[in-house]
């Protein structure tokens, strides 16, 4: 028996430093929580901006929609960093986009309507439909 102690701690040891752990691993809700993030640092950085004669009003899609299209549009100026705003939409669409199909998420299959224009109204970016 005193033996056989060595050879199971050893053993154990063993396993235990080449255990398989996924540290990657998430769950359903934790991809939704990062999404719910990322729409939100968008829809602050897209609120920071103000328009004027010298900044431009403008939109972009927003979202992923399990039957396509996306599930809104987010308002700016070129006051704020355009291109990061356009980086932080892309990844946000693309992990949407990701987890609608890794999840087999559902929607309305609705299409909606872009502005049709934006104006700026007390140096902020309204959207007319």
């Amino acid at each position: 028996m005193k033996k056989l102690l060595p050879f199971l701690f050893i053993t154990c040891l063993f396993f235990m430093a080449f255990q398989c752990e996924d540290d990657n691993v998430t769950t359903q809700e934790s991809e939704q929580n990062a999404l719910i993030a990322s729409k939100k640092a968008i829809e602050d950085l897209a609120a920071t901006s103000v328009c004027n004669d010298t900044y431009e009003c403008k939109f972009i899609a927003l979202g992923s929609k399990p039957c396509g299209g996306p599930w809104g549009y987010v308002v700016y100026s070129t006051s704020i960093d355009t291109e990061k705003l356009k980086k932080m939409v892309e990844t946000h669409n693309k992990n949407e986009a990701d987890y609608n199909k890794k999840w087999g998420a559902a929607s309305d299959c609705m299409f909606v309507t872009p502005p049709t224009s934006v104006n700026c109204e007390n140096n902020n970016c309204i959207a007319i439909y």
